[in-house]
């Protein structure tokens, strides 16, 4: 055999090239980026429409006087099951599909509640009032839906198999744990001055929401990892490092809820929406970048593009959320429309009692030493009557005259 025969041998023996192999790489990263983004988006949209049916079944039955009556018809039970299929798509789409590109997606649901909003609206408008009305909501979907298409088209591409090692290998590099490091200091200082200081301002307690927020994603898509692997038969429950983030995530799920129900008391809820959005998404994709370095080899125009996506998203949010209505604020008087034959002053600009200013007065003016003589209380009149016989002088009734100072 010829040098020029061998040589065409070695040639056939050969693995196909790397950049063939790197090709069909590529485009199977790009169908689990597809299949991880069709999970969270139809997770997101089940998500909302199930909030708003089980909230349309509080509404209709508010009158009843049974407080549980909602366990009773079929809509709450269908809302229920709804919204546990969408939290599984949600958590499913985290196998498969970069941290970086799953969380911004959260927009859908903020979308999909405002579109279901305005479809069922109970209320008659104009034509001009209602684009006058609903205008922002418009522009924010509009919005939004754009930077989630550019988050899904420009999404970081790196995958890695969600094995016990390769977790374990990024649990101890010594970036995530500068960045752990960096968290609890934060965490730790927000929340000295949330309970010592009452610093109760929105950003304190959403900033707790979101920094407990990016561990939860971290340890959800780590635990969704290994249960998809072990599914396809790669068997990762062995792995002790599996239970330590499944108790992570349950953790920092509970004490997150926590943190939201404490702002929900005190601001109003698209503010909430909004704001926690932003600072969710901001902190759980530089969570994902430095553990499961999802941005490693990506240009920066596919960065910058990621990051324009991000930006136009959270205008859409918060074009969306500015536009719904603010809640009455609790009035600390009664109002007289509730009274039965008294007439409705509300509907002039016009209250009955005065306003509260500095202190608490329920229904008298505030400081009665500035009042004149003339409004001070008047002195009933001293009326004795004869107990007895006539001869028994009568007791008097005393009468407690009520000066000024008393």
């Amino acid at each position: 055999m010829d040098r020029a025969q061998r040589a065409g041998l070695q040639l056939q023996q050969l693995p196909p090239t790397s950049s063939a192999a790197s090709g069909g790489e590529v485009s199977f990263s790009y169908k689990e980026n597809l299949i991880g983004s069709l999970l969270a988006i139809f997770g997101h949209l089940v998500v909302s429409i199930a909030l708003n049916l089980q909230k349309y079944c509080h509404i209709r039955l508010a009158a009843t006087k049974d407080p549980r009556a909602y366990f009773k018809t079929k809509t709450w039970w269908l809302g229920l099951f709804l919204m546990l299929l969408g939290e599984l798509g949600v958590f499913a789409s985290y196998a498969f599909a970069p941290l970086s590109l799953i969380v911004p997606l959260g927009a859908v649901s903020v979308i999909a509640s405002a579109i279901i909003g305005i479809i069922f609206i109970k209320e008659k408008w104009k034509p001009r009032d209602f684009l006058r009305r609903y205008v922002l909501s418009f522009v924010g979907c509009g919005l939004a839906i754009v930077g989630t298409y550019l988050l899904v088209t420009f999404a970081p591409n790196s995958h890695e198999k969600m094995t016990g090692e390769n977790i374990t290998r990024h649990l101890v590099s010594w970036p995530f744990l500068l960045y752990t490091l960096v968290e609890i200091i934060l965490f730790c200082l927000l929340l000295y001055f949330y309970k010592e200081k009452n610093a109760n301002s929105i950003i304190v307690i959403l900033l707790l929401v979101a920094l407990l927020g990016s561990m939860t994603v971290v340890t959800v898509k780590a635990v969704a990892g290994m249960l998809v692997l072990s599914i396809q038969g790669n068997l990762q429950l062995d792995y002790p490092i599996f239970y330590v983030m499944f108790v992570c995530m349950v953790a920092t799920a509970i004490y997150q809820a926590a943190f939201l129900s404490q702002a929900s008391q005190i601001y109003d809820s698209s503010l909430i929406a909004s704001v926690g959005y932003i600072l969710s998404t901001t902190v759980a994709i530089t969570a994902g970048a430095v553990f499961y370095l999802d941005f490693v080899g990506e240009d920066a125009l596919h960065i910058c593009m990621f990051a324009l996506g991000c930006l136009i998203a959270f205008l859409g949010v918060f074009l969306i959320t500015r536009n719904r209505k603010k809640a009455i604020p609790f009035e600390p008087y009664i109002s007289m429309d509730a009274m039965p034959g008294m007439q409705n002053m509300h509907d002039k600009g016009m209250t009955v009692q005065p306003d509260l200013k500095a202190s608490f007065s329920y229904g008298a003016l505030e400081n009665n030493d500035s009042i004149s003589e003339i409004y001070a209380p008047a002195t009933l009149p001293v009326m004795q009557e004869e107990h007895g016989s006539r001869s028994a002088p009568g007791v008097p009734y005393r009468v407690l005259e009520h000066t000024k100072k008393e």
